[in-house]
């Protein structure tokens, strides 16, 4: 979930704006309050100007009378009006407040609820939805700000032009007549910048991706020598985000002050036809500013409420995609009666494959009726070229994929019958890829098993062969790994791993060979902490070099999503079929450390 498009609308802009709402549903009554609170706020700073007319007028009056001999200023008077102005400001001035504190409140809470569902949904989504978050932040700005200036926007717009009306119909007429043309202005406007907006926002995508696509890569684009190609395609976009930029900036700048021309026009054809007015006794010198006041007050929510409904628009369009994703399928629920009650500690480690047929499209299976029987402590290897489907069986086996037909058993019972939770918690896993975050060394070594002792840590770090190299490490199993883990090498995160695993000291084992990209000495390592985390535990390996698994008990030969051969190296290599030729050709290619 990304950040919307400029313009962006909802498909279902009704629909989602009632599901929101009914999202809102738990705080109504602090949303109520709110509506009150905005509407008392803009109604008490609204009656400041007819009430400051008065004082104006009475200002003006005794400034006559001084002048004609007849009386003076009555100074009480305009003291108690500005009084009351005061109380009137400050108390609309708390109320504002109050109105926005309880709106924050609640546009936090519907955040913490909107990235919690998320976050809870995410865990219940089947893996298949990831192989295939300012959203929110979006929709908690609009709850924050737009819906109480929705309400004080139209409240100031209803109550300024009752008060205009109450000082003259012949000057609010006028006025209106204005809104027009301010209306045409600020559609022609937005109408043209939209499209450069729109652009700016795809060239700045265009300029940021290659930014840090020939950033990531700056050793492979100096070592083609493509470092003029780089800086002419940047060039390029660049270009056209400059232009595209300054057109949209251009446009948009000529907003207010044409809107701005437009209001003075406004306020001298008030003020011509007030004066008039004024002169035939019509309407006071007080109302004349007090309806001047109301004429600007006017405006500004008109242009909040044009505003306001693109912004309204976008958060449809934010929202509708939230709820797009919390409407997703999820996995298969489970429930405290059909989660199978083995305890996982108890787990031998023995694993049946039986009549096991799959597919990611259901109309394409890719494994047919595969059969094995894994006993316990077993060391199994799946091999293959790339893109075999090695990969199939772990993810079966974890559970990330449910089965189209036949059955998966561990220790006699089928793994549908296990929470997931539980089924994992019995696997071990060493990737290709080494996972570690940005914690201290200790740290992600417990990560395997959270509640471990750091004496247990440092054991499973010994039998890993980490101990060694992290002790001549700054603070050693303190030292904290950076966001990359760029501060250790590939080897010793793969070894990093390893501990982890052993740490969690599960009855299974999946693991992926990663050892072709780190040294020898690292690779010889790596393959003795590999044979501790392996003994007593039953072991799928995903083997990219053949000769690292000739021990294996049994061997499950991939290609073209099928297990085509299985059985152990010599028998394999007897038959002389796939694998053999897999074998041979490895051998035939590979350096003599690696056929030994």
């Amino acid at each position: 979930m990304g950040i919307q498009a400029q313009g962006e609308t909802a498909r279902d802009f009704k629909g989602t704006i009632g599901r929101l709402l009914e999202y809102l549903r738990a705080y109504r009554l602090q949303i109520i309050v709110v509506l009150i609170f905005a509407i008392a706020s803009t109604i008490f700073s609204i009656v400041g100007p007819k009430i400051l007319g008065q004082a104006t007028t009475k200002l003006f009056e005794g400034v006559v009378s001084q002048i004609a001999g007849t009386g003076g200023i009555d100074f009480e008077y305009i003291g108690n009006i500005i009084l009351l102005l005061a109380v009137l400001y400050i108390i609309s001035a708390v109320f504002s407040y109050i109105q926005g504190w309880i709106m924050s409140g609640v546009a936090i809470n519907v955040t913490y609820k909107f990235r919690k569902d998320i976050v809870e949904k995410i865990n219940r989504m089947p893996l298949k939805y990831f192989d295939g978050t300012n959203d929110v932040d979006t929709v908690s700005q609009t709850l924050n700000q737009s819906l109480s200036q929705i309400v004080t926007s139209v409240t100031t717009l209803i109550g300024v032009f009752i008060m205009m009306l109450t000082i003259s119909w012949v000057m609010t007429l006028v006025a209106l007549v204005m809104i027009p043309l301010s209306f045409g202005i600020i559609a022609l406007v937005i109408g043209r910048s939209q499209r450069y907006f729109k652009e700016q926002q795809d060239y700045l995508g265009h300029v940021n991706g290659h930014i840090e696509e020939m950033y990531s890569s700056h050793n492979v684009v100096k070592a083609f020598n493509g470092e003029a190609k780089s800086v002419e395609r940047f060039d390029v976009y660049n270009d056209e985000l400059y232009d595209s930029a300054w057109k949209s900036q251009f446009l948009s700048g000529l907003l207010m002050p044409i809107l701005s021309f437009v209001g003075n026009l406004n306020y001298v054809a008030v003020s011509i036809l007030g004066g008039y007015l004024a002169i035939r006794g019509s309407i006071t010198i007080g109302d004349i500013q007090a309806f001047i006041q109301y004429v600007r007050a006017f405006t500004q929510p008109i242009a909040q409420i044009a505003n306001i409904s693109n912004v309204l628009q976008q958060t449809a369009a934010a929202a509708e995609r939230v709820f797009e994703f919390m409407d997703e399928d999820e996995e298969v629920a489970e429930t405290a009666e059909t989660a199978n009650s083995i305890i996982p500690d108890k787990v031998v480690g023995s694993v049946e494959f039986d009549h096991v047929h799959f597919g990611y499209n259901p109309d394409k299976i890719i494994i047919n009726d595969f059969s094995a029987k894994v006993a316990a402590g077993q060391k199994i290897a799946i091999v293959g070229p790339t893109g075999a489907g090695k990969t199939t069986i772990v993810k079966l086996l974890m559970r990330f994929y449910d089965v189209n037909s036949g059955s998966i058993r561990v220790d006699g019972t089928d793994i549908r019958e296990f929470s997931r939770h539980d089924l994992r918690s019995m696997f071990g896993m060493v990737l290709q890829d080494a996972w570690l975050y940005n914690n201290s060394i200790m740290e992600n070594i417990r990560y395997g098993r959270l509640g471990a002792t750091d004496e247990e840590v440092i054991e499973a770090a010994k039998a890993a062969h980490v101990d060694h190299f992290v002790r001549t490490l700054p603070d050693g199993y303190n030292m904290v790994l950076d966001e990359e883990a760029s501060n250790v090498s590939q080897g010793q995160k793969q070894l990093l791993t390893i501990a982890r695993a052993i740490l969690a000291d599960p009855k299974i084992l999946i693991l992926d060979e990663a050892t072709s990209s780190v040294d020898t000495r690292t690779e010889v390592l790596i393959q003795q902490a590999m044979d501790n985390l392996m003994q007593n535990r039953t072991s799928f390996i995903i083997a990219h070099r053949l000769s690292t698994i000739r021990n294996a008990d049994l061997i499950l030969v991939m290609k073209d999503g099928d297990i085509v051969e299985q059985g152990s190296h010599l028998d394999l290599l007897a038959k002389g079929g796939f694998y053999a030729d897999l074998y041979n050709s490895q051998f035939e290619n590979a350096p003599v450390g690696d056929v030994a």
